[in-house]
């Protein structure tokens, strides 16, 4: 008996692709339904009192340090490459403070503050509500007439919209002062010159607090997603983790083109 012709790679390839196309389209669905009970519950809901609060100082005060000294060090960077930059092409940093404040207001201070929030805030709530479904702690919720959105989603939607955004614009305060501090020291920029606001406006304003907001909402609706969709024991925790920072990330992406692509057709270039 002959055997059976084997599939061809390239039916395999699209056949995983196609599946791999499927499984977002229906993750992508799940999550807006997330998203949508979400902001129901905003407004409807009957959490527990303090939970907002105490979700607060979780996302926003045991992030501090970690934001802080890594935007302080990326700021220096950033600075001391562009002064490199601009010593090559024009010796002039007349305009190297205003140009770089104008990056972390209009882009660099919510993207870059985002991501390291994604992976400390995003794995933080993927775990917490993770562990939670494997030892069915949802499904008594669930039993008391209790919807998991509202008591566990809806706090840390909230707390992070409000302390992302705080975090960012002091990141970026951290940012612009550590950028100061080695424009002086490395290429005798004076701190009166470096510290100019002239090229900020608020289109500059406007983008940067909308993309505050955005990356303050999706971080923890993706995260609570993918908590919620864990299956498969302390395992599937860390599945859940791994895809809560991962998925947070892209969606932060994401938002930026889709933010600033707005913006620029709104506001234009300078």
């Amino acid at each position: 008996m002959a055997d059976a012709p084997l599939a061809r790679p390239e039916t395999g390839l699209v056949r995983n692709v196609g599946a791999a196309g499927l499984d977002l389209l229906l993750g992508g669905r799940e999550m807006y339904s997330v998203f949508v009970r979400t902001l129901y519950y905003v407004f409807r809901g009957r959490r527990e009192r303090g939970a907002v609060v105490r979700q607060m100082f979780e996302i926003g005060n045991r992030s501090l340090f970690f934001v802080s000294i890594t935007m302080g060090f990326i700021g220096m960077i950033l600075l001391y490459q562009a002064g490199l930059q601009s010593r090559r092409v024009l010796p002039d940093y007349t305009m190297l403070g205003a140009t770089y404040l104008e990056l972390l207001v209009r882009d660099l201070a919510a993207s870059l503050a985002a991501l390291m929030l994604a992976t400390r805030v995003g794995a933080g709530i993927a775990a917490e509500i993770g562990s939670m479904v494997v030892t069915e702690q949802v499904d008594a919720l669930r039993m008391c007439a209790a919807d998991p959105i509202d008591f566990l989603v809806v706090p840390r939607f909230l707390a992070s919209m409000v302390m992302t955004t705080a975090l960012i614009v002091w990141s970026g305060a951290v940012a612009f002062v550590a950028g100061a501090i080695t424009a002086n020291v490395a290429f005798s920029v004076p701190f009166h010159t470096f510290f100019s606001m002239q090229l900020i406006d608020a289109g500059d304003l406007t983008i940067g607090l909308a993309k505050c907001v955005a990356y303050g909402a999706a971080i923890p609706v993706v995260s609570a997603y993918c908590g919620l969709s864990t299956f498969g024991g302390s395992e599937g925790v860390g599945w859940a983790t791994t895809r809560a920072v991962v998925n947070s990330s892209l969606a932060i992406i994401i938002l930026n083109a889709f933010i600033s692509t707005a913006g620029l057709l709104l506001f234009g270039t300078k």
